[in-house]
């Protein structure tokens, strides 16, 4: 069965509320797209500074994420030099979190994440993301080191409603045919035109955004999804 996660980008913590609470009691897990205004052009919560009231709550645990009792959070990092706010997104409540490949040097993403400690790594899913121009060759370096791969099915990420990038199937069959057993997430334009491609091309992981937002019915879509 595919694994269906939605996917939801936040101006602020009240739209973060509003929108988990369309998937809570449908899904297990929820991404958070987190755009820093450097690594791509949009910015989203929590990286704006008018932002720093929610998360100092948040942060020091006086409070939770939205619903954190009901789902766990994967937080997608489309942020410049995330290894060195790892913190900061972790205490956030973090379950899974990915890094963009092209948004860190490769060699101190590396070393970053083989130097984390044995309870982070039990704990947490780390996920490398890939745009669809990006030759999978990059990843070899850490293929031993992560839990999953996501590839972007977007040209221009950090936004919801992109056009499909059709590259994006070619490079999910030639990183099923290097890595049979690898998770292959793919987020960026899965709907239902797309999503059989994807899943026939290799993914076993799909990140829903406005397909979802825009369902009648979040459930059923989810479960059409699933069972592909």
């Amino acid at each position: 069965m595919t694994e269906i996660i939605p996917a939801v980008l936040a101006k602020d913590i009240n739209d973060l509320r509003q929108k988990i609470a369309n998937v809570v009691n449908v899904s297990k897990v929820v991404q958070i797209d987190m755009c820093d205004g450097r690594f791509v052009s949009s910015q989203s919560w929590p990286m704006q500074k008018s932002d720093t009231p929610s998360t100092a709550a948040i942060f020091d645990e006086e409070e939770g994420m939205p619903y954190w009792e009901d789902l766990d959070f994967e937080f997608d990092l489309m942020v410049k030099d995330a290894i060195k706010q790892f913190d900061f997104f972790v205490r956030l409540g973090a379950k899974r979190i990915i890094f963009h490949l092209e948004a860190e040097d490769k060699d101190s993403l590396k070393e970053f994440i083989d130097a984390m400690d044995m309870y982070t790594r039990e704990n947490l899913e780390i996920g490398l993301a890939l745009n669809t121009t990006t030759d999978i060759s990059f990843l070899d370096p850490f293929i031993n080191s992560i839990d999953f791969i996501q590839c972007m099915g977007i040209e221009h990420i950090g936004f919801q409603g992109e056009p499909f990038d059709q590259k994006v199937l070619q490079q999910i069959r030639d990183l099923r045919a290097k890595y049979p057993d690898l998770v292959i997430s793919v987020d960026g334009s899965v709907n239902e035109e797309t999503a059989p491609l994807l899943v026939l091309a290799g993914a076993n992981r799909l990140v829903v955004g406005s397909a979802l937002m825009r369902s009648f019915d979040v459930r059923e879509t989810i479960e059409w999804l699933e069972n592909l």
